[in-house]
């Protein structure tokens, strides 16, 4: 395999071959993402793996974090949770392949796949439905300042506005089908209760970083 990465010298890009040369081919084949794309932030997941000791062959969920926290200047631990939840139900580890779909998330144009990402995040209790007090609790964070009541006032009128434009069908909770039916007509409401994605800004940055050619406009 051809040496992508200058700090790496040829005997650890033969280990990163051996280790990731098959893997590589079988994600590329199901990925948006070219070969060389998924490579790129292979190298990387190798790179935080090797911090964690010589032997060891996982990204650790503190280094997830702080991912997060560094890249995509995300401090919501909550989104963060949900967000791993999405992608592995190890809750120790971040295996490559919940590491390459994380990015396959973030750089697919399918508002399918992005609906489902986003509402398995805001579905909060794992019902399958997402209802008032989820609402309004999203609604919290959106609003700042120092006059309590009128902060109050805000976040109920947010909550009642989101819960009329999506709770299509007046059943008191907003399901996968309303949701999906109000994002599909306007897209652009796909991040409803909250961001999720990286902006454009973001993922430039992080395609210049990690070496991606995919297209990210």
């Amino acid at each position: 395999m051809e040496n992508l990465d200058a700090t790496i010298d040829s005997m650890e890009n033969s280990r990163f071959s051996a280790l990731y040369g098959a893997l590589i081919k079988e994600l590329a084949a199901t990925s948006e993402m070219s070969q060389t794309d998924i490579t790129c932030l292979l190298c990387v997941y190798y790179k935080f793996c090797k911090a964690n000791g010589p032997n060891a062959k996982k990204m650790t969920k503190k280094q997830f974090y702080q991912i997060f926290l560094v890249m995509f200047n995300v401090a919501n631990v909550q989104v963060i949770e949900r967000t791993l939840l999405a992608i592995t139900k190890d809750i120790k580890y971040v295996s490559p392949q919940a590491w390459i779909h994380l990015f396959d998330l973030y750089t697919t144009k399918d508002i399918q796949v992005r609906m489902k990402f986003a509402f398995e995040v805001y579905d909060t209790k794992g019902t399958g439905t997402i209802d008032r007090e989820q609402v309004g609790r999203a609604c919290e964070k959106f609003f700042y300042g120092e006059d309590e009541d009128e902060l109050n006032e805000l976040k109920a009128d947010m909550t009642e506005f989101l819960m009329k434009k999506f709770d299509l069908d007046k059943d008191g909770v907003i399901s996968f089908e309303d949701y999906s039916t109000v994002v599909e007509q306007q897209p652009i409401l796909v991040e409803f209760l909250g961001w999720l994605f990286p902006s454009k800004e973001d993922k430039n940055l992080m395609a210049h970083c990690i070496n991606l050619q995919l297209n990210l406009n």
